[in-house]
């Protein structure tokens, strides 16, 4: 027969082969305490053998009973899910180590545990976020999109960005003659960048010069309408530091430092026969102003005050001339109103009035040349979806000069700078800009120039980048001359790194006068490498 369990009442009835204790009431306890699992030991149960042999008899059988262990359940892991529902085991730090602090709301900070109940992210350390308590978070870096572009390094609270470019090539007509005479020639041009990264204000100084060496002196030769000097050596340098101070969110005050070291064009009328090199004008400028929002509307105002020098005119049988009656000092005033009229579109109006004073009254001609004059435009500027940005703007300039027998100068007047990202891998760039300048010419007021810049980018490769150039500029100086000019340039730059580029440059130039003999071509072809750091 199978093996099968006995029923505690089997073993107490001796009708069904059990036994019959001698204390019922014993064996009665015994069977109570078998039913509910206790282990105590009754004195009874102690004193009577049967109701011993009943427990020894017993002891197998736990039906009913809740298993308890002398080891409680281990496996599960101290930071973990425990069936016990034991209390977490958090790790303790290094001796010495800081106990990390989490900046909550407010900037007040909140310890690990009510941060992890409060928030869905664990306990992280503030060295590790980023977050130094007491101290403002540094603004994160912006999206490069340029892998081989600049870096810089930071100095304190400025980013700092230089380069320079030395090239050498060859000019077929430098002097921008009727007759050429071409040159090989080098250029250095250095440039370097700093700008402020505060969360209010700002700061940026804009630094990019650049000198043209030629290897050959030019002679001077009879019966040119546009004579050159022996030496062609030319410097440039333009200089720029701005600043604004965020008095509330919705005033600002600007301002401006500027500085221009440049001479005349080849090919200008103003330049002056018998030279043994060009002259260097300098031009210093500031401008200070305040601008301020109402709402969608901005109202800006800004003085300027600009002073140009030029040096003496060094000639070629040694003595130097004066060029005191060039120099002069401007003082104006700029309004401006925009309003914010959708999403990237902000329409604006501008107007200028200022006022030149010469350093002498009469110039070398007789005539005076102080005047005053100003422009009237209006344009806007807009952004759409980063793929069209800028400004375009159109209007009127004007000026009138103290002497009587120079007319007014006025024109049209045009400004825009734009950019189109065709493509992800193609830029478009148009730039415009109109101006009225002195000129020496007798008899003439001044000169009204215009120049357009179409530019084409395109990358090859993210290492390989082609640029095309097309310009068109014109040059009135009333009815005495009229100048067009024209220039076809492509570039080309390989990328070894962020730091090394080397650059391939080509151009040609077209200069058509009125003036019999004053037309002239040239074309220039440069290599170089561009440093940058």
């Amino acid at each position: 027969m199978p093996a099968s369990a006995q029923s505690l009442t089997d073993m107490l009835n001796p009708s069904r082969g059990g036994f019959a204790p001698a204390d019922q009431s014993a064996l009665r306890r015994t069977a109570q305490n078998a039913a509910t699992g206790s282990t105590a030991t009754d004195s009874t149960m102690m004193d009577n053998p049967d109701a011993t042999r009943l427990r020894g008899a017993t002891a197998p059988s736990r039906i009913g009973r809740i298993p308890t262990y002398d080891v409680p359940a281990s496996g599960a892991a101290v930071a973990g899910y425990d069936s016990l529902n034991r209390k977490r085991i958090r790790p303790k730090p290094y001796p010495g180590t800081p106990k990390p602090k989490v900046v909550g709301p407010g900037n007040s900070p909140i310890s690990p545990d009510t941060a992890l109940r409060g928030t869905r992210r664990p306990p992280v350390s503030a060295s590790v976020a980023g977050i130094a308590v007491g101290q403002p978070p540094r603004r994160p870096l912006k999206v490069d999109d340029d892998p081989f572009g600049n870096v810089g390094f930071h100095t304190g609270p400025f980013l700092s960005k230089a380069a320079v470019e030395i090239m050498g090539g060859y000019d077929t007509n430098p002097g921008r003659l009727d007759v050429p005479k071409a040159s090989p020639f080098y250029v250095i041009s250095p440039e370097l960048l700093i700008a402020s990264q505060w969360s209010r204000h700002s700061l940026v100084a804009d630094l990019r010069g650049s000198f043209t060496g030629y290897s050959r002196t030019f002679p001077p030769v009879d019966g040119e309408v546009a004579p050159m000097p022996t030496n062609i050596d030319r410097p440039d340098f333009t200089g720029k530091v701005a600043g604004r101070i965020d008095v509330t969110r919705d005033t600002r005050i600007n301002s401006e430092l500027r500085l221009r070291i440049a001479t005349d064009n080849p090919g200008s009328p103003n330049i002056q026969a018998g030279l043994s090199r060009y002259p260097l004008a300098f031009t210093t400028g500031a401008t200070a102003g305040v601008e301020q929002d109402f709402n969608r509307l901005q109202v800006s105002l800004a003085a300027t005050a600009d002073h140009t020098t030029y040096q003496y005119s060094h000639l070629t049988d040694g003595t130097a001339t004066s060029n005191a009656d060039r120099n002069f000092d401007q003082y104006g005033g700029i309004a401006r109103i925009s309003y914010d009229l959708m999403p990237g579109v902000k329409p604006f109006g501008e107007i200028e009035g200022d006022t030149r004073i010469h350093e002498t009254e009469f110039d070398r001609s007789g005539y005076r040349r102080n005047s005053t004059g100003g422009y009237a435009k209006a344009g806007t500027s807009f952004e759409f979806s980063r793929l069209l940005t800028g400004e375009v703007a159109a209007g009127y300039s004007l000026r009138n000069y103290d002497d009587p027998r120079l007319e007014r100068l006025s024109g049209l007047l045009t400004s825009a700078s734009l950019v189109w990202t065709a493509t992800g891998l193609t830029t478009v760039r148009l730039n415009a800009t109109s101006s009225i300048d002195e000129t020496t010419l007798p008899g003439v007021s001044g000169s009204l120039t215009r120049d357009y810049v179409f530019q084409v980018d395109h990358a090859f490769r993210r290492w390989l980048i082609g640029t095309a150039k097309l310009g068109y500029g014109t040059t009135d100086y009333d009815e005495a001359r009229s100048d067009k000019r024209y220039f076809a340039e492509a570039d080309l730059i390989y990328k070894l790194s962020r730091t090394f580029h080397i650059k391939g440059s080509i151009r040609h130039d077209w200069l058509e006068s009125s003036v019999p003999g004053a037309s002239s071509r040239g074309t220039i072809v440069m290599l170089g490498v561009r440093v940058q750091r």
